[in-house]
């Protein structure tokens, strides 16, 4: 039996998974939605926006709930020359870890000394289990990206393709305790000056494809 926690940012990104099932449940420091499918309990949880809030959400579903695997939903912004709209994620990235010197921004592993040259190692998602989406990197961090030159500088820089809040802070906390975790993301807007618009446009849209490929990964697992 799996105990999956699903953390999204928003209330449109996790009533887009399995949408209307499912029990909710506010007695915790968190209010959750309870849902059951073959061989997984489901617990999903609004975070709200950002990397503090996503780890908390990670580290209250972990400890508090007995999650066993984590699974990261919702939009994100298109910053790589990607033609697709929804991703299963393999890795995950902070962009806004490092030191900011004279000649520019310079990258590191979040949570390392951010001295010396630059090195990043991304956090790793587990496997693929056959979902058939495209593969992709993110990017994390608590900005909302609408300039089209700093993603390019996330997607050269990184070689990131999408970029987003959360993904990389929950994807540490999955590390730091040796927990497996997934993430999905669907295209929302191009992280260039149209962003706002083109993200409250697309939202719901954005998140239903990606809770639908939520779904099928649970199904999955609890049908292997």
């Amino acid at each position: 039996m799996a105990i999956l926690g699903v953390i999204a940012a928003l209330p449109e990104e996790a009533d887009a998974f399995f949408p209307g099932q499912g029990q909710v449940d506010d007695a915790g420091p968190l209010p959750v939605r309870r849902l059951h499918l073959g061989d997984v309990d489901m617990i999903v949880v609004v975070s709200g926006i950002g990397k503090v809030n996503a780890a908390m959400a990670a580290t209250c579903l972990i400890f508090g709930e007995g999650c066993d695997h984590l699974l990261i939903i919702g939009t994100a912004g298109m910053i790589g020359q990607r033609a697709e709209h929804c991703f299963w994620l393999t890795s995950a990235i902070h962009h806004d870890y490092g030191a900011e010197r004279s000649d520019g921004f310079t990258h590191y592993t979040a949570g390392s000394w951010p001295l010396g040259p630059a090195r990043v190692e991304p956090f790793m998602a587990m496997p693929d289990p056959g979902l058939g989406l495209p593969h992709a990197r993110v990017a994390s961090g608590d900005a909302f990206v609408e300039c089209p030159d700093y993603a390019r500088f996330l997607s050269e820089g990184l070689s990131a393709d999408v970029v987003d809040m959360e993904t990389a802070a929950a994807a540490q906390v999955a590390k730091r305790f040796d927990l497996p975790w997934a993430g999905i993301r669907a295209v929302s807007d191009g992280a260039n000056g149209d962003s706002v618009d083109a993200f409250q446009q697309n939202l719901k849209r954005a998140a239903r494809a990606a809770g639908e490929a939520g779904e099928r990964f649970v199904e999955l697992l609890a049908y292997p």
